[in-house]
């Protein structure tokens, strides 16, 4: 495996891993405004402190290589329900399934289990 493979990797994951994380600090500082974009997406702003937990569970997850796949998994479940939630407001919603992609795609660069598993040219 190249270095380069792997940094190229570790650039991908890191923009939505970023994105993650500062989702979950918002919402767990409620900043002014906060609560009326929880309303307006349906959920109770009594939710926000468990779904920070949950987001930065699965992010952490994600970074930690052992189990990154299982992290890549998860992530990809939270951010469906964060695409369903944008659909059924009508907000846009390409940024949750761009996000996953990037996530799946940085691990396929770094990790070559990941690449033994679904590879992409016949071998």
């Amino acid at each position: 495996m190249t270095k380069s493979r792997i940094w190229l990797g570790r650039a991908l994951s890191a923009a939505p891993v970023l994105l993650l994380t500062v989702s979950a600090v918002m919402k767990v500082i409620q900043p002014t405004g906060f609560a009326e974009g929880m309303n307006h997406m349906g959920w109770p702003i009594g939710k926000a402190v468990g779904l920070a937990i949950l987001e930065l569970t699965c992010t952490a997850v994600y970074l930690v290589p052992r189990t990154s796949v299982l992290g890549a998994i998860l992530l990809t479940g939270y951010l469906g329900g964060a695409t369903a939630t944008h659909v059924r407001v009508d907000d846009p919603f390409f940024l949750q399934p761009l996000l996953g992609a990037m996530l799946w795609g940085g691990l396929y660069l770094r990790d070559e289990r990941l690449r033994a598993l679904l590879p992409l040219v016949k071998q």
